[in-house]
């Protein structure tokens, strides 16, 4: 049993590598060849950073794990607010942009609830996963158009080119993919035959163990920028990541194969997911408004605490 564990733990810090450094290969060669730098941002890096949970989901999806597959973006959705943000905010109190409230949240509420009406029947379909990938493609269309019009407005220049040798960083980029998917088919397979011995169902491992995991990075960056004092981009990065978890990573995923989403997974894990969004907003708004102080953050860390004492 102890080799399962360790086999987990290394294919969760090959995900967190490969994941690193698939980011940084991604924007070398796509600097190199004059891809401006908020396209870059808006695709490559929005898509490496999901793809932890991107490469779980499709390897959970392709070898039969439904629960997993669909249970990991879930989980981390509620992990990356109730966890990630909760910490970050008790270490150091997090501001709230206004553009973050007005439309980042709005956003993910909407691709939130949208995605709790299309698997009311407890199944994911790949027309189902094409409606969020078009999302995914006109979210991406609309934020380069308002960041292009931010920057003319504020007279913003192109950055330059860099002169990086972009065939290092393709190789970096190869091996970063081979990584998340080893990483991804390890995390996998060792978090299934985890839950077996436990006696744990799939659903409950990937929403708490496995969602936790692909949220390291997250967790890591967010938990960093609180110690040095930065935390001014925290709050719309963990926005932007669960809305790119439901349209690329659900999306991508039931495009590719189709998916059976178990009833408490539906019902009360998804439901609780629009719960914490909900929660958030309120947590924003309330005195000190466009603030998530210390006493917001451990709310949110003794909610995440219940919910793993409820679905336990």
């Amino acid at each position: 049993m102890a080799v399962h564990y360790l086999l987990l733990v290394t294919g969760l810090l090959l995900l967190f590598i490969s994941g690193k450094f698939l980011v940084e290969s991604s924007v070398a060669i796509a600097t190199y060849f004059r891809i401006p730098t908020m396209i870059i941002g808006l695709t490559i890096v929005a898509f490496g950073t999901s793809s932890p949970e991107l490469l779980v989901s499709l390897q959970a999806a392709l070898r039969g794990f439904p629960e997993i597959a669909v249970g990991n973006v879930v989980g981390s959705n509620i992990a990356n607010i109730l966890l990630v943000l909760a910490l970050t905010a008790i270490i150091f109190p997090v501001a709230v942009p206004v553009k973050s409230l007005k439309r980042d949240w709005t956003i993910m509420m909407f691709v939130s609830v949208l995605f709790f009406v299309l698997i009311l029947d407890e199944k994911f379909s790949r027309w189902e996963g094409l409606i969020l990938f078009v999302l995914l493609v006109i979210y991406i269309i609309y934020s380069i158009l308002d960041v292009r019009k931010e920057n003319s407005r504020n007279g913003v220049m192109p950055e330059k080119k860099i002169n990086a040798k972009w065939w290092v960083a393709a190789v970096i980029f190869l091996v970063s993919v081979a990584g998340l998917a080893y990483g991804a088919d390890l995390f996998v397979r060792k978090a299934a035959l985890i839950a077996e011995a436990l006696g744990i169902s799939q659903r409950v491992i990937s929403v708490s163990m496995v969602a936790v995991g692909t949220s390291i990075p997250e967790l890591a960056t967010s938990v960093i920028a609180a110690v040095k004092k930065e935390t001014g981009i925290s709050l719309g990065n963990i926005l932007g990541s669960n809305l790119m978890n439901l349209v690329s990573v659900i999306g991508l995923t039931g495009l590719i194969a189709p998916i059976n989403v178990e009833h408490k997974l539906a019902f009360f894990d998804t439901p609780w997911m629009l719960g914490t969004a909900l929660l958030l907003l309120v947590l924003m708004v309330v005195p000190p408004a466009l603030k998530i102080t210390r006493w917001k953050g451990t709310l949110m860390l003794l909610s995440y605490l219940l919910y793993l004492y409820l679905i336990f």
